[in-house]
C-alpha cells in the first residue's frame, strides 16, 4: 500500500507526514506551531502559547472527581530548515537525505490525536493537558520556561522514548566534576629532577585519578546506573604548543596530535586538570559516589601534605529523574499495551530528558509532578540523514496512548 493510502486509512499517520514535512530545528519552530494552531482551530480544540513559544491544549473534565493527567512532546528537531522530501519503502518513512524529525514529530502526532478525539467524544474523564515544547534537542529552555503553575495535571506522559512500548520512570542525572591538582614546585627537568621536594603533578593526577571508578560504579535490577566516567585529561607541558597552534591559526580533525608534537619535556609539571561526568538516576547512590571521590582527593592531600594539593568541585547540570513511589501511570500503561497485544517494558534510562525537569517542579495545585518517558514507535538511527521509523508502530503507538488515557480515567485505577 502506498503511503499516500495509508495516510487516508490512518489519521494519525497523515497528522505525522504533514508535522515531519515541516522543518523546525531548534529555536526555530514558528511554522510547525502555526501549523498545530490551524489544527486546533479546525477541530475546536482550545489551544494557546506563552510568552516563549511553547504551546498548551486543555481539554475540560466531563467528571471533576477524576484527575486530569498531561501529554508532553517537543516540537523541534534535529537538522536545519532545509525541505524535506519524505521516502516510504512499504514499511519504513523517512526523509531523502537528512533527519526525518520523528524525534519527537511522533509524540505530537498522538497528543494532537488525542486532544481532537477527546475534545470530540468527551469521554468519562478527568481532564486531558497537552503541552508542546521548543527547544528540547539544544538546551531543553522551553521546558524551563513552561508556565507550570498553570498546569492543573500531576501525571505527565512525556511521549519521547524512541521503543514502541517503553515506559521509562526514571533517568540519570548529569554532574560535572572536575578535579585540579597543583604541585608546589615546578623546575627543570635536568636540573631539579633529583629534588624529591619537586613533584611532577602531571604524574600525580594520574595517580589520583587511577583510584577513581570509571564506568558503572553501581547497577540495580530495575536498570538503575551509576556511573563515572573521565571525559578530559590536561597536563604537562602544552602551553608552548597551544600557543603555536592557536597563533598560526592552525585546523585538524585531531588537536590532541597536532598539540603533542611541540610539548615540552623538559618541565616539572605544576598542574593537571581533569573532568568527570557523573550520572545516576538515584540520588542517594551519586552521592555516595561522590562522597567516595572526596575521600580519595582527602587521602592524596594527606599523603602529599606540603609538596602538592588536590581539589575537586561538582557542577549540577542535570538534577536526577528519580522512581515514584506512586505506580499508577505503570498499571495504565500495562493495561494499555496489553489491550492491543504488546508486552511493555518497564525502565530506568541512563541519559536526561524533559522528565527531569518536571519532576522537579510543582503544578498549579502545589503537587509535584510525575512524569514517565513514553515509546510511541520504532525510530532508528535517530538523529541522523539514515533516520527511518516504521509506520506501524506509529498506528500502535497511539492506540498505546489512547488505551493509557482511557485506562487512567477507570475507576479500578484511581
Amino acid at each position: 500500500m502506498s503511503l499516500e493510502n495509508l495516510r487516508k486509512e490512518h489519521e494519525i499517520l497523515d497528522i505525522f507526514c504533514n508535522l515531519v514535512k515541516i522543518p523546525s530545528p531548534s529555536l526555530k519552530e514558528e511554522k510547525v506551531i502555526e501549523w498545530i494552531f490551524d489544527f486546533c482551530t479546525k477541530n475546536n480544540i482550545p489551544v494557546r502559547k506563552d510568552s516563549y513559544g511553547n504551546v498548551y491544549i486543555k481539554v475540560k473534565a466531563t467528571d471533576s472527581n477524576k484527575e486530569p493527567i498531561m501529554i508532553s512532546a517537543h516540537m523541534d528537531v534535529v537538522g536545519d530548515d532545509s525541505p524535506i522530501e519524505l521516502l516510504f519503502d512499504g514499511q519504513f518513512i523517512k526523509a531523502n537525505g537528512r533527519t526525518l524529525g520523528a524525534d519527537d514529530k511522533v509524540g505530537v502526532a498522538c497528543g494532537l490525536l488525542l486532544a481532537k478525539e477527546v475534545a470530540k467524544s468527551a469521554p468519562v474523564h478527568g481532564g486531558l493537558e497537552v503541552t508542546f515544547t521548543r527547544d528540547e534537542e539544544t538546551g531543553m529552555s522551553g521546558v524551563e520556561h513552561l508556565e507550570f503553575d498553570k498546569l492543573d495535571s500531576k501525571y505527565i506522559l512525556v511521549c519521547d522514548a524512541d521503543k514502541l512500548g517503553q515506559l521509562q520512570i526514571s533517568g540519570a542525572s548529569y554532574t560535572n566534576a572536575k578535579i585540579t591538582v597543583k604541585a608546589l614546585k615546578g623546575g627543570h627537568s635536568g636540573i631539579d629532577i633529583g629534588d624529591n621536594t619537586r613533584l611532577n603533578a602531571a604524574k600525580l593526577i594520574a595517580e589520583l585519578l587511577a583510584k577513581f571508578p570509571q564506568g558503572a560504579y553501581y547497577t540495580d535490577e530495575t536498570g538503575v546506573i551509576t556511573s563515572c566516567n573521565l571525559g578530559a585529561l590536561v597536563a604537562g607541558g602544552i602551553q608552548n604548543s597551544v600557543a603555536s597552534i592557536v597563533e598560526k591559526g592552525t585546523k585538524t580533525n585531531d588537536y590532541i596530535s597536532e598539540i603533542m608534537k611541540k610539548t615540552s619535556t623538559n618541565i616539572i609539571n605544576v598542574l593537571g586538570m581533569a573532568s568527570y561526568s557523573i550520572r545516576s538516576a538515584s540520588a542517594e547512590k551519586e552521592e555516595e559516589l561522590k562522597n567516595l571521590m572526596l575521600s580519595l582527593v582527602t587521602e592524596f592531600n594527606q599523603k602529599y601534605e606540603g609538596l602538592a594539593t588536590a581539589e575537586i568541585e561538582f557542577e549540577i547540570h542535570l538534577l536526577p529523574f528519580e522512581k515514584a513511589d506512586d505506580d499508577r501511570i505503570e498499571k495504565a500503561h500495562t493495561l494499555a499495551c496489553n489491550k492491543i497485544g504488546i508486552k511493555n517494558e518497564i525502565s530506568s534510562f541512563h541519559a536526561g530528558a524533559e522528565t527531569h525537569i518536571y519532576c522537579h517542579n510543582k503544578n498549579s495545585k502545589g503537587e509535584t509532578f510525575m512524569p514517565s518517558l513514553l515509546g510511541l514507535a520504532d525510530i532508528y538511527n535517530m538523529h541522523s540523514a539514515e533516520e527511518k521509523v516504521d509506520y506501524q508502530t506509529i498506528v500502535k503507538g497511539y492506540n498505546i496512548i489512547k488505551n493509557t488515557f482511557e485506562s487512567f480515567n477507570l475507576e479500578s485505577m484511581v
